[in-house]
């Protein structure tokens, strides 16, 4: 058993002993304060979604950004082009004003229109933007999502500036897929040049196992649109 699994244990004995609220209350507070006090930020890469955001998404995306994260990738697929331009100009304005870096995701025209220099781009969607030969042009920053090392090797060939590689761990997000798992995470990383954020069922005590794999970074997203598991308020 892990330590933070040991620690979520802890807690539910002590509501079985029936301790009361505020022996509980301290006790989470603790656990909560040890786990994210020395979470490396700056190598997160915060993925949003409006759909898993408990309260106000602006409020939760300025709270991110205050925390000096890597960067904020606008996700948010359901969104139409116009749609996803007006969210998108509030976002650049949250992170601009926190020197954060925000990375727009499957929309190069809407990035280019507000004058974004990061852009991000599933597999597909990157090989058919290179092959029309209208992406690599403007950006400063191309991610591409890769589930394999061979997609990697591709991505960097082709320009991408940084990949994401997962899913490493069990996820919510992708329910039913088996994980990828840490030696898949490995092997991309060594097989590029280029940045290499790990994806999928990152928690605060896997962070370090993701770095010694290789990676860059890592990228989270229902962990801090909801919950307080990342030392972001509920």
């Amino acid at each position: 058993i892990g330590a933070f699994e040991g620690q979520i244990l802890v807690l539910g004995i002590l509501f079985s002993l029936g301790c009361g609220d505020e022996m509980m209350d301290e006790y989470e507070n603790e656990l909560m304060g040890r786990l994210y006090s020395g979470v490396p930020y700056g190598k997160m890469l915060a993925v949003t979604s409006r759909g898993l955001c408990e309260g106000d998404f602006l409020e939760r995306v300025e709270e991110i950004a205050a925390k000096g994260t890597r960067g904020i990738l606008l996700r948010e697929k359901d969104l139409d082009a116009g749609e996803y331009v007006e969210l998108a100009r509030s976002v650049l304005e949250i992170c601009r004003r926190y020197g954060t870096a925000c990375i727009l995701h499957s929309w190069p025209e809407a990035a280019r229109e507000l004058g974004c220099s990061g852009i991000h781009l599933s597999f597909g969607q990157f090989l058919k933007e290179v092959e029309e030969g209208n992406l690599l042009e403007g950006f400063g920053t191309i991610g591409v999502s890769v589930h394999s090392a061979g997609e990697a090797v591709m991505a960097e060939r082709m320009g991408a500036g940084y990949v994401t590689a997962g899913h490493v761990f069990l996820t919510e997000c992708k329910k039913g897929l088996p994980a990828r798992g840490l030696p898949f995470l490995r092997s991309v990383c060594e097989s590029v040049r280029i940045p290499v954020y790990a994806i999928g069922g990152i928690t605060p005590d896997r962070v370090n196992d993701v770095l010694d794999a290789g990676a860059a970074g890592f990228c989270v997203m229902s962990g801090i649109m909801c919950g307080s598991l990342w030392g972001f308020s509920e």
